[in-house]
């Protein structure tokens, strides 16, 4: 399937799913997070929907630190590695994420075309898999494909803002029921709160490193590669390998600790 990047009616959909409430279910809503899931996907590729109001943090400096792929080192404790592979326009690229997931489960990883889009108040990120021919499948990793997961960040006066993260992602295996529970009770909010944390810390991060590098802003700032969207294809779940691994026991997990409390 050829690759389209999206265009604002593609961006005006995603917001629509974002404040929408038909259909979604709430599974968790505490200390400000709240989670919803659709209670019709099927459970191996649940659709997650999240929403946290983030007090003392503008919308710009939210949307900031979701595109600032060096302090996202910083703070996703999650990340095994994330690197940008090339520029598609001016609001779109393509790049890479791995992370970490509870022994016994593999570690899963990413290939993503990614966009974004200030729309008046709002700022709207998206993206889903693709395939790029110099970045195949790795032999230690699980190649998981997002069908689509976005950001959409509203601002609500002068320093507060609204975050809601909505993610659709196939990991590419039979997954333990205690692993798909333990995504929205437990796993979402707690990343959720990590993004507002790395918010209140950003500015003052920013300060000490290249302060004025926003290429998400300034595409003259921009010096990745070029890369034609003929040469990439959307990644299909059903092309990729799908490990078994339901029998993984939460006992025995080891479930990795972030340095944030809950």
């Amino acid at each position: 399937m050829p690759v389209q990047i999206p265009d604002d009616t593609d961006f005006l959909s995603f917001r629509d799913q974002c404040e929408s409430q038909d259909g979604w279910v709430a599974r968790y809503s505490k200390g400000g997070v709240t989670v919803w899931c659709r209670d019709e996907e099927c459970k191996t590729v649940q659709k997650l929907k999240m929403r946290i109001v983030c007090k003392d943090v503008t919308a710009e400096t939210l949307y900031d630190v979701l595109h600032d792929t060096s302090y996202r080192k910083k703070w996703d404790t999650n990340m095994i590695d994330t690197f940008d592979i090339g520029r598609l326009t001016v609001n779109a690229d393509v790049g890479y994420y791995s992370w970490k997931c509870p022994s016994p489960l593999k570690n899963r990883d990413f290939v993503t075309m990614r966009s974004w889009l200030p729309l008046g108040n709002d700022y709207l990120i998206i993206n889903y898999s693709v395939k790029h021919p110099e970045y195949p499948p790795k032999k230690d990793y699980v190649r998981a494909v997002s069908l689509l997961t976005g950001y959409l960040i509203q601002s609500n006066g002068a320093n507060c803002c609204t975050l809601y993260y909505l993610t659709q992602v196939d990991p590419r295996g039979s997954l333990p029921k205690w692993v798909v529970n333990r995504a929205s009770q437990l796993v979402a909010p707690k990343a959720m709160k990590k993004i507002y944390k790395a918010c209140i810390k950003y500015p003052e991060w920013k300060r000490k490193h290249e302060p004025n590098l926003k290429p998400w802003r300034y595409p003259e700032q921009n010096t990745l590669p070029c890369i034609s969207v003929a040469d990439l294809t959307v990644q299909r779940a059903d092309s990729l390998e799908n490990i078994d691994e339901s029998s993984a026991s939460e006992e025995k997990a080891q479930h990795h600790s972030d340095d944030d409390e809950t």
